[in-house]
């Protein structure tokens, strides 16, 4: 071993020790990121709720649109980095929005399941209590807390191994709005987020709140569905906040802080459309791919409303559409997606 390769070993083992320290979340971080949070969903807000312009692909520039359609045709994830003066489609690739003690990272990406309704869709995203059987092994463990109406209190353990291994337990606030019979949107927001240390082993135990190493301390997601051109179009923004890197460590830490929610979103988006594909294949061998399930299924989440859910209507696949920026080819085997 060279002595130049031996310092970087040694610069990796201290950077390693020092990230391992916790890490505590400061009320300006906080602040921060709840300011941010608020002129990004301003903006979310000031969108069309239906028609033209309801999905992020449908405001881009035509050029980056076209591109864009061209990847999901293929089935492929369409992600890119945003910030909260990016809404309207302007590139702002590689800006991750520095704060005070913390870093958020806001991504948006788009997928199209061919062949497959609204209802299907939402069955599978309300399905909480088995989110681990679709999305493992980011997601170890889902289940369902409260529920009432549109409204749902969930806990899902998180697993991320990226050099460093990290689980975390997290409980989520969740609420779901259907526009009309071929739109709809949620959104989710994180209550609570501990990492636990040791996980598995009989001495295995949660970190107290905001006192962590950092690798996540607060998640929002903003969901979009349309039903159109003969399948669904789903879309998840996903701001988060994590711990800035320290200095020094941008080489051996910045990939993993950076990457995650980026890696994370794609699969989610991945996994939900392999999915939703795979159950409604079953047919009558899986309550998801009995299309007569469905309907029940949706009221059972409470998302049925008095309008024709299309069920059972054999569309021609189509164009899948999303937006410029960075692209992830993920076909229909897709691994499993984060939380």
């Amino acid at each position: 071993m060279s002595r130049r390769t031996f310092a970087i070993f040694v610069a990796a083992l201290c950077g390693c020790a020092q990230v391992a320290t916790a890490e505590n979340l400061q009320p300006k971080t906080v602040v921060a990121f709840d300011q941010y949070v608020k002129r990004a969903e301003a903006q979310i807000d000031a969108q069309p709720a239906s028609g033209d312009g309801f999905l992020w692909i449908e405001r881009l520039p035509a050029d980056r649109r076209a591109a864009a359609e061209n990847q999901l045709r293929l089935g492929q994830v369409v992600i890119a980095h945003l910030n909260a003066e990016a809404l309207d489609g302007k590139d702002e690739q590689n800006k991750v929005v520095t704060v005070p003690g913390g870093m958020i990272h806001h991504w948006i990406g788009t997928v199209f399941i061919p062949d497959r309704s609204l209802a299907h869709t939402l069955a599978l995203e309300e399905d909480y209590d088995h989110h681990q059987e679709y999305f493992r092994p980011d997601v170890m463990r889902s289940k369902i807390l409260r529920h009432d109406g549109n409204d749902f209190t969930i806990e899902i353990r998180l697993y991320k191994k990226k050099v460093i291994t990290t689980v975390l337990d997290t409980e989520h606030q969740v609420h779901y709005q259907i526009v009309d019979a071929t739109h709809a949107w949620s959104r989710s927001q994180t209550t609570r987020i501990q990492e636990l240390d040791n996980p598995g082993e009989a001495n295995e135990k949660l970190e107290p709140v905001g006192h962590d190493r950092g690798f996540l301390w607060r998640m929002n997601t903003y969901w979009r569905f349309e039903e159109k051109d003969g399948g669904t179009y789903v879309e998840c923004q996903s701001i988060s906040l994590t711990r800035d890197i320290p200095t020094g460590l941008g080489w051996l830490i910045g990939p993993y802080v950076t990457s995650v929610p980026r890696e994370s979103l794609t699969l989610t988006l991945a996994t939900t459309r392999s999915v939703v594909l795979k159950r409604m294949a079953a047919k009558q061998n899986d309550s998801y791919g009995n299309e007569n399930q469905i309907p029940r299924l949706v009221r059972r989440g409470g998302l049925a409303r008095d309008f024709a859910w299309r069920l059972g209507r054999r569309q021609p696949a189509l164009l899948e559409i999303g937006g410029g920026g960075v692209v992830r080819n993920h076909g229909e085997d897709a691994g499993a997606g984060g939380g």
